[in-house]
């Protein structure tokens, strides 16, 4: 068995033991520490944090882009690629109190596919049902791994329902990529009655408690699913604050959930749901025309104290992260999910 050390984060002084053979932030998670991060995978840089106290730390293999070598060099550390040798003190760069102490504790969790039916024609609306354990408690917005069967592989998807579904049921919007590890496998394999392996809940894309605050959601292809989560949980909850959703798409046949979304502007009178497309390929469509973000440089100028939520395709995601702050909002005030695949990333 490996080494266990004890790693403390500052300035919030929250403290958790750590094995040799994890990485700080796999052990933060299973511990229901919910530090800030991305892609798990060393390379969106999220995680980036700075090392106080300490040198014996390992990493396991990263992109440079995310933690150049001159960073790495004056003490900074990616928590999804560290591992410690020795105890700790790290400062966390990016993170919210109140997140990192309502983390809760990772579960593994078999489920049993319900239904795998196509939501457009690139994008399955896959829906499990937990097996054991019967219970997996999560925030909306959140996300869990799914196991590649065959392989120890894992790919992660949102869970685009709230934590409230009777049955123990679990929704995801998932993008069919060629070539792409779990989304051919899910074309081409998956079948009502088949089990699969999870893990989870991760992430922190999750609804702050700021009642007056406005929001504003920014999203395209299956990043519908976390944002459609945190509508509903609003919907349920009765949080009527007002909100936004651009969604960007290139055709009409690329829109999903369309109708519920429109039915979430009456439920919820101070949310409007203003979808766009960038190749629109009928005369009937009289909505918004080109890239969701210059329909939202276009339609927002003044975005000062808003909340801001964005998750897509890298491409979108990138340009958005640009766009809101110039537009007003506070860089620590925007909140993201970029989705990557391993397939060919045609759209």
């Amino acid at each position: 068995m490996a080494d266990k050390h004890r790693v403390r984060f500052e300035p919030v002084g929250v403290e958790i033991e750590v094995d040799e053979d994890q990485n700080i932030l796999r052990a933060a998670a299973e511990q229901g520490v919910m530090l800030m991060h991305g892609c798990k995978e060393g390379q969106c840089g999220s995680c980036k944090s700075f090392i106080l106290d300490g040198d014996d730390v390992e990493h396991d293999r990263y992109s440079t882009f995310a933690l150049p070598d001159f960073e790495k060099e004056d003490g900074f550390t990616l928590l999804c690629r560290a591992h410690a040798y020795e105890d700790l003190t790290i400062e966390l760069l990016n993170y919210d109190e109140e997140m990192i102490r309502s983390g809760l504790p990772i579960q593994e969790a078999v489920v049993e596919v319900v239904a795998n039916d196509n939501v457009t024609h690139d994008m399955r609306h896959l829906v499990v049902r937990l097996v054991e354990p019967g219970e997996l408690k999560f925030f909306p917005g959140q996300y869990v791994d799914f196991t590649i069967p065959g392989t120890e592989e894992s790919r992660s998807f949102s869970m685009a329902n709230t934590s409230s579904r009777e049955g123990g049921l679990l929704e995801f919007v998932i993008k069919v990529y060629p070539d792409g590890r779990f989304s051919e496998f899910l074309d081409t394999q998956v079948a009502v009655g088949d089990r699969l392996d999870i893990t989870g809940p991760f992430g922190v894309f999750t609804l702050r408690d700021a009642p007056d605050t406005e929001l504003i959601f920014v999203g395209g292809g299956a990043g519908m699913a976390p944002i459609l989560s945190l509508l509903r949980c609003m919907a349920e909850r009765g949080i009527d604050r007002k909100a936004t959703y651009y969604y960007g798409a290139r055709t009409r046949r690329d829109l999903c959930f369309d109708e519920e979304l429109r039915e979430l502007e009456q439920t919820l009178p101070n949310f409007r749901y203003v979808p766009a497309l960038s190749e629109p390929d009928d005369d009937d469509w009289d909505g918004e025309v080109g890239l969701i973000t210059d329909v939202v440089r276009q339609r927002e100028q003044n975005l000062s104290g808003v909340h801001g939520y964005v998750c897509g395709p890298p491409p979108m995601v990138e340009a958005a992260l640009e766009l809101l702050p110039e537009l007003g909002i506070a860089e620590d005030a925007i909140f993201y999910d970029k989705f990557t695949t391993t397939g060919d990333p045609e759209d």
